[in-house]
């Protein structure tokens, strides 16, 4: 019977979407693995939603000499890999970022078909028509738009966005 010593060094769970590479825990991951190391993801539409940015955190992840493991599809690679294995990457990855685009598209057609029948509301504003007016009020005032952000806990994005609907 052979034994195999295993060292867990690190275990981070993320539970944001692989929808782009913009994530802190990833760029971390990235940082902290090296030579020899194992990074274990449930599938590839966790790692990345398209083609280009799986194979390129692939790509960063081997290049240290790191194994990347897919539980789901049950692949794994390693830098070295043989053109069976690219094949499958390109392939695999290929059908995760079809299915998003799938998936975006139902979306789309759902929220016409709700619009249609009058039933779509959307997200919820998140000031009233009383505070919106208050907004606005201060923003001509010369309150600052990012101390209004803050004071109003919405984004600076969405001050510029009542200001917008305003007009």
């Amino acid at each position: 019977m052979r034994q195999i010593a295993i060292t867990e060094r690190r275990h981070k769970a993320q539970t944001v979407t692989g929808k782009d590479l913009n994530r802190p825990a990833l760029a971390e991951l990235i940082k902290f693995v090296r030579d020899g190391d194992t990074v274990l993801v449930h599938s590839m539409d966790r790692l990345a939603r398209n083609l280009e940015d799986l194979r390129s955190i692939v790509r960063r992840l081997t290049a240290k000499k790191v194994r990347v493991e897919f539980m789901k599809e049950q692949l794994s690679f390693t830098g070295d890999d043989n053109a069976m294995a690219n094949l499958l990457l390109n392939v695999m990855g290929a059908f995760a970022e079809f299915e998003r685009a799938l998936i975006r598209e139902r979306q789309r057609e759902g929220i016409a078909l709700a619009k249609k029948r009058g039933v779509y509301r959307g997200r919820s504003p998140s000031l009233d028509a009383a505070r919106a007016a208050e907004l606005r009020e201060k923003v001509a005032a010369g309150v600052p738009k990012a101390v209004l952000a803050r004071q109003y806990g919405i984004s600076r994005e969405t001050v510029y966005a009542y200001l917008r609907a305003e007009t």
